[in-house]
């Protein structure tokens, strides 16, 4: 698909009221979109509408609001199903966010591991998937990470990677798209090559969602994880995909109602899936708000979206190379996504972060929550600027005229 026409993205971008705001005396200019998107008025009018016509607790009462909010609950997990071509509206489950998802399955499947059992992650991991494995070591029982390699590009040394099996492995756990090199993992083959050794595995899909379709079944997971608050949806909730038969076996994540079948002092037994793994009143507002956000990713189209993103990415690549002195760029896979992490000289992230801002610029300073992989650079951090589908090119312009302003400022 061609650069999509700027009526096309001036059209999407009036659907985000956020996107007209003014920061001090400068107009925002949103670049901040991998830890968390802008979210279009459809998004907030569903959380009002929830609010304000059919709040009540769901799976939990005969009357006519409950049952309204309930079929709203269960509509958003068909689309959510739907929208990354799950099997079963069962292999749904509802979170907090991608966090939250990885904890969950990292603390059901490895309760039972044994000691000296290995997670096979990757270098660019960001913590989430990293300390919920590690949380599952105690007195008498350690859980080793084997950790991939990256190169000088941020492409996943992938020879290492099959050569890190061995009879301790117990899981895989890689991301689908790096939050600081913007490298696109080959998440298929990484499957692949799991399943071949009968591991299962476990995609953090958060930075991947909002830009390319994920079909869960090609793929070949066990497990994918993502968050709505990264594809232009609510906060507070995530998506969990997992494969019936091993949530089948797994044990529940917590205790309390709705994952329940029937409880006496002596035993409980648990409800079917997907709600054995929901306890507690899920956040039902925002899950409903989640079906719109959907929609919009649906009728935007994942073709529109990625010809934009990669226009935006190429050509401020293009022009921070040509213009901004002592540019140093981290990441640069091919096929990357719409992510640019770099740092101008020896200049500290934090102070490039602040004087961006004070031109209405919003841009992610720091180790991004991905410590070891700040480590393998060989820096503290970095300023991360990432685009999505409603950025322009007049916003890239800006960006790279300010980055030129402050340069002889941080030298």
């Amino acid at each position: 698909m061609n650069t999509p026409s700027e009526n096309i993205i001036n059209s999407i971008r009036a659907q985000f009221p956020a996107l007209g705001i003014s920061v001090g005396k400068h107009k925002l200019v949103y670049l901040d979109n991998t830890a968390t998107s802008q979210t279009p008025q459809r998004v907030v009018e569903a959380i009002d509408r929830a609010y304000y016509n059919t709040k009540a607790n769901v799976h939990r009462g005969v009357h006519t609001l409950s049952q309204q909010m309930t079929l709203l609950q269960e509509e958003a997990r068909e689309k959510a199903r739907a929208f990354i071509n799950a099997p079963s509206v069962q292999e749904i489950i509802f979170t907090r966010g991608t966090t939250e998802a990885i904890n969950l399955v990292a603390s059901c499947i490895g309760r039972d591991w044994p000691d000296g059992a290995e997670v096979i992650v990757t270098e660019m991991e960001h913590h989430s998937n990293i300390v919920p494995w590690q949380l599952l070591s105690r007195p008498g029982r350690e859980i080793k990470l084997r950790v991939v390699p990256t190169d000088e590009h941020g492409v996943l040394d992938m020879n290492t990677y099959r050569n890190l099996f061995n009879s301790n492995t117990a899981m895989v756990a890689a991301t689908h798209v790096s939050n600081v090199l913007g490298t696109v993992n080959p998440v298929k083959e990484i499957a692949a090559e799991a399943r071949a050794h009968g591991v299962p595995v476990l995609i953090d899909g958060a930075q991947a969602i909002s830009h390319r379709a994920v079909d869960v079944q090609d793929i070949g997971a066990d497990f994918y994880a993502f968050s709505a608050h990264k594809m232009y949806g609510p906060t507070g909730v995530g998506i969990l995909y997992g494969r019936r038969d091993l949530l089948e076996q797994m044990p529940p994540y917590q205790g309390g109602g709705e994952m329940v079948g029937h409880v006496t002092f002596q035993k409980t037994t648990y409800a079917e899936l997907p709600f054995k793994f929901e306890a507690g009143t899920p956040e039902f507002t925002a899950i409903a708000a989640l079906s719109q956000a959907i929609d919009f990713i649906n009728e935007t189209g994942y073709d529109l979206i990625n010809a934009q993103e990669e226009y935006l990415l190429q050509y401020t690549t293009g022009q921070m190379l040509k213009r901004v002195p002592g540019l140093r760029l981290f990441g640069t896979a091919p096929g990357k996504d719409a992510i640019i992490s770099f740092l101008i000289g020896r200049a500290h992230h934090y102070d490039t972060g602040l004087l961006l801002d004070k031109l209405g610029i919003a841009v992610r300073t720091g180790h991004h929550c991905a410590q070891p992989l700040m480590q393998a650079l060989g820096v503290e951090g970095v300023v991360r600027a990432s685009f999505a589908v409603y950025n322009t090119r007049a916003e890239a312009d800006y960006f790279v005229d300010a980055l030129c302003r402050i340069a002889p400022m941080l030298q």
